[in-house]
């Protein structure tokens, strides 16, 4: 509600028609002294300048846990004025990953976490496996891919098939010719694809090594391809919250990598980034831009997530520091030299909302104001008095920038008694422009388009 008041109260021009009845044209136009002004509206934790607290450390971490409850009957989400949501399949086994196929294919990665011999021991691990469990994180995996075909009167996927099995905990997956890539947990798995299969039978091959092993704390990896395709970016997340397992268990991870297919050479792009899932290349030539998860344990309102472009070479803090050069002294020693270096992310997206889907609109279904700006999936916290996330945020941008607030787009996924109904994670814009959210919580792919075309009076 906070952040639905901001975008009454600040975005009404910036959003236009079909979210709040500003005229579009002007979001379009919109100048730099009106982005400065709703800057200083930003929700706490949001932005390209927010406020940070001073850590507030304490033995026993906050632990605010949204018991999954799952969608009753009819329920769904409460999209955006102008907007209507519905489910597009149904009964699916933990989705958390999308990706649209040229033909107009939908892609869904059914995955959780594997087994984890090495991450199981303490007091801590075990209070937090079991309020993540409480959560609807802790389930079986699929370990598979399904593909959604076309839809019918009712908004809902035609036909439904297996398209991959036999998997490792996949996440992410992209098309390039005539090449499938999925990022298993440990490896990029190589298929042949032709438009049109409804299954892939061939075995997928080796061709890129991923740090997984027995603790593998983060253990999603995402690959999106460069726009002319000779190049993927794979994001791996840190063996840790803050680095307490020693810096050398961190070898290769809290990073984008970057591999080359045609000569098998890869090499880390960009470091320091703790949780790096969502990743997308901005539409018309722009770069790369990831969403990241931040650290815990230091307060409800530390570290915000965040989404940034991704600088080549660049290092984004993680463990040592935080937006820039606020210096986490959990872990001795430190290293100055790096901290000094340290990027500043380009937008913040509040404190443990858990950001992890991210996908740039590009299409023409929505009102123009949309196109360039950026949705976000946030899978909601488990550690913050109140929750935050637990929504599908938009982002505007400006001449390639971040402009202005974030804005509600899909909400109530927390009912009134502060169970979780559903828990936001992949999204994706599908071949007509609707925008696609896998909800792991509720085993549900859900599609929303606009109540009207863009261009009716």
């Amino acid at each position: 509600m906070e952040t639905r008041l901001f975008c009454h109260l600040v975005c009404g021009a910036m959003l236009g028609v079909g979210v709040l009845g500003a005229d579009a044209a002007q979001a379009q136009t919109q100048t730099q002294a009106q982005i400065q002004a709703q800057a200083l509206v930003m929700p706490p934790g949001f932005g390209p300048n927010p406020a940070l607290p001073k850590p507030d450390k304490s033995l026993l971490p906050t632990v605010n846990v949204a018991p999954a409850t799952a969608w009753q009957g009819n329920a769904k989400p409460v999209a955006a004025p102008g907007f209507s949501v519905s489910a597009y399949a149904r009964d699916l086994l933990h989705p958390r990953w999308l990706y649209v196929l040229p033909n107009g294919d939908v892609l869904v990665a059914e995955t959780n976490a594997p087994p984890k011999p090495g991450d199981s021991g303490g007091i801590k691990r075990a209070i937090t496996n079991f309020f993540m469990k409480k959560a609807g994180a802790v389930t079986d995996t699929a370990n598979r891919i399904t593909l959604l075909r076309g839809i019918d009167q009712h908004g809902v996927a035609r036909t439904r098939t297996v398209f991959l099995e036999g998997l490792n905990s996949p996440f992410g997956m992209v098309l390039v010719g005539n090449d499938l890539y999925v990022a298993n947990t440990d490896g990029v798995l190589r298929f042949p694809y032709q438009t049109g299969q409804s299954a892939i039978t061939a075995k997928g091959s080796l061709v890129m090594e991923l740090p997984g092993g027995p603790i593998n704390h983060h253990w999603t990896k995402n690959i999106v391809a460069s726009p002319d395709g000779k190049q993927l970016y794979v994001a791996v997340g840190s063996n840790s919250n803050a680095g307490e397992r020693g810096i050398e268990a961190e070898a290769g991870r809290a990073a984008i990598w970057e591999f080359e297919p045609a000569s098998g050479k890869s090499r880390i792009f960009a470091s320091g980034l703790r949780n790096p899932v969502g990743m997308a290349f901005q539409p018309n030539g722009g770069p790369l831009w990831t969403s990241v998860n931040e650290r815990d344990e230091l307060g409800n309102d530390l570290v915000p997530d965040y989404m940034t472009s991704v600088q080549d070479g660049a290092f984004y803090g993680w463990p040592y520091s935080y937006f820039g050069q606020h210096v986490d002294d959990r872990l001795t020693p430190g290293n100055p030299d790096l901290v000094a270096s340290a990027v500043v992310p380009d937008y913040a997206l509040g404190a443990h909302t858990a950001s992890l889907g991210l996908a740039f609109y590009d299409a023409d279904l929505f009102p123009p104001a949309y196109r360039g700006g950026a949705f976000v999936g946030q899978h909601g916290s488990w550690n913050r008095k109140p929750h935050s996330g637990y929504k599908v945020i938009f982002v505007p941008f400006l001449d390639g920038k971040p402009a202005g607030p974030p804005q509600d787009f899909l909400t109530g996924f927390l009912d009134g008694k502060g169970n979780a109904q559903g828990r936001p994670v992949g999204v994706a814009v599908d071949k007509d422009g609707a925008l696609l959210l896998a909800d792991d919580v509720g085993n549900i792919v859900w599609r929303v388009i606009p109540d009207a075309k863009p261009d009716a009076k």
